[in-house]
This record gives structure tokens, C-alpha cells and sequence, in this order.
């Protein structure tokens, strides 16, 4: 009897402790969920919607398979992967209604290829940090060897938008020169650039490489200008936001500064610009 009764306690000394032990083990798993769910829910995440469009080749477009893709497009599923305490969600729209759509809040940020000028920066905020920088130079008719460069400009004919950055630089530089450029305005009619310079009515413009190869293709399907010189002008593309989201736009400079350390803007510019377009004005004539 008192041998039944020392194998009866035993048994439930190990019963005991074996569910101690089960116990102890359940706690643990639970409290490294609770860590855990605890540890997400104190990041929280904050969606954030992208304003794009649907008609920029190369930038932001529909592929063949119906995707949503291009520079911006890939530059900021990037950006997302570097900021977790945002989720990214894009909006597609025509052009036109962006920034209107960032006015009344439907959006949170817009990624266009999108630059500065005084209109919107009046109502905008603009990140900091510039995602792809075109550098602006003389363009000239593809066989035209008389003009190398701005000083080549004398006394010529130079066709520019009448409100546009290339405009600003002309008026200036004809400051400081005694006029020696003669400035044409554009009509703001049918663009006719490449017909008005190929027919020599004038003699050059002022534009980017990357213009050229998008917008004034020749008959065979490439740029039927050249740019000759050095850079002139540089023009930053930036994020636009509204005026209260300057914690966002910290965060996406943050974001922008260290694909460019780590070489991946350049990577992502080759790829969709078929160049890198992320060097500055300095830069580029180093």
C-alpha cells in the first residue's frame, strides 16, 4: 500500500511537471507572437497614394502585359522598399489631373517627371533631393556643322517656349552679351521645331538629349536634331507634394540619397532612360 501510494505520487510529480513544462513552452510561443504583433503595431504603416499616368513612354506606362510600369513607376517601388513605415499605392490618371488631384487630397504625392516652376510652387511642396536631372543644350539640324556651341549663336535665330526655363537663360545671357542672340518666341500652334530649324526659318533651339529622342524623332524614326556644346541649363525632376507633407518629403529624399549611393537610380535610369540622367550640371563638365 505505501509502495502503491510513493508510485502514485511520483506519477503525478512527473504529470506535473510535464505539464509545467508544456505550459512554460505555450507561454513562450505566445509571448514571442504578442513581441511580435506588439513590434508591427508600433511601426504603423501609413498608405500613401501615387499619382501617375498611363502615356509617358519609357516613365510611367502600360506594358504589352497590362502592367503599370517605367522610370517613376520602379523608382518609387523602390523608395517603398526603403521606407516600412509607408505602403505605396498608385493611381492612374491623365496628366492634366494631377496636381489637381494632389489639391484635393486624392492623392498624396505626384511621380511624373515633374519639375519646378513659380505657378506651382506657390501651391506645392517639392521634395528636395532631384531623381533624374536633364541638362539642357543647343540643338541644331543633324548636318549642320556651323554651330558647335552658344558662342556659335551670334546674330542667329534661337526658337524657345516664351515663358520657359530655356527663355529665362536666353534673356540673360543676351543681358550679358549685347544681345547677341536673336530670340523667337514660339506660338505655342502645332510644333513645328524640327520643320521651322530643317527649313532654316530659324537656326536652333535650346532642349535635352532625352527631349529629342522622345519628341522630334526624324522620318526614320530618330532624333532629327543634335545637341552640340556644353550642358546650359539644369533642370531637376522632383516629387510634387502638398505644402503639408514635408515629413513625407524628408523621407523620400532620404529614400532617393541612398539609390544614388548605392548606384541603383543610375542602374534604373540606363534601364528606362537608355541613360544616366542623375548627374548634376558640375557633374557633367567635370
Amino acid at each position: 500500500m505505501k509502495k502503491l501510494s510513493i508510485i502514485s505520487t511520483v506519477l503525478l510529480l512527473v504529470v506535473l511537471i510535464a505539464g509545467c513544462g508544456s505550459n512554460n513552452n505555450n507561454a513562450a510561443k505566445e509571448t514571442t507572437k504578442a513581441e511580435g504583433t506588439t513590434g508591427s503595431a508600433a511601426v504603423a504603416v501609413k498608405k500613401i497614394i501615387v499619382g501617375t499616368g498611363t502615356q509617358f513612354p519609357d516613365v510611367c506606362f502600360i506594358d504589352e502585359d497590362g502592367k503599370l510600369t517605367g522610370f517613376d513607376v520602379e523608382l518609387v517601388k523602390q523608395i517603398d522598399e526603403l521606407l516600412p513605415e509607408y505602403e505605396f499605392e498608385f493611381k492612374t490618371m491623365d496628366f492634366g489631373n494631377l496636381l489637381l488631384s494632389l489639391e484635393t487630397n486624392k492623392i498624396d504625392f505626384v511621380a511624373h517627371q515633374m519639375e519646378k516652376n513659380p505657378e506651382r510652387e506657390e501651391k506645392f511642396l517639392f521634395n528636395k533631393e532631384p531623381y533624374s536631372i536633364f541638362l539642357t543644350k543647343v540643338a541644331v539640324a543633324k548636318n549642320d556643322t556651323t554651330i558647335q556651341s552658344i558662342a556659335d549663336l551670334k546674330g542667329k535665330k534661337i526658337l524657345v517656349g516664351p515663358t520657359s526655363n530655356q527663355a529665362y537663360f536666353l534673356e540673360n545671357y543676351n543681358k550679358e552679351n549685347s544681345d547677341a542672340i536673336n530670340i523667337v518666341y514660339s506660338s505655342g500652334e502645332a510644333n513645328d521645331l524640327v520643320a521651322q530649324i530643317e527649313g532654316k526659318r530659324v537656326d536652333a533651339t535650346l532642349t535635352t538629349d532625352f527631349a529629342l529622342k522622345n519628341h522630334y524623332p526624324g522620318a526614320d524614326g530618330k532624333p532629327a536634331l543634335k545637341t552640340v556644346g556644353d550642358p546650359l541649363i539644369q533642370s531637376n525632376v522632383l516629387f510634387v507634394l502638398r505644402k503639408d507633407g514635408q515629413e513625407l518629403s524628408d523621407k523620400l529624399d532620404g529614400a532617393i540619397k541612398t539609390l544614388k549611393e548605392n548606384g541603383e537610380l543610375a542602374k534604373l535610369s540606363i534601364q528606362w532612360l537608355g541613360e544616366d540622367l542623375t548627374k548634376t550640371l558640375d557633374e557633367e563638365t567635370k
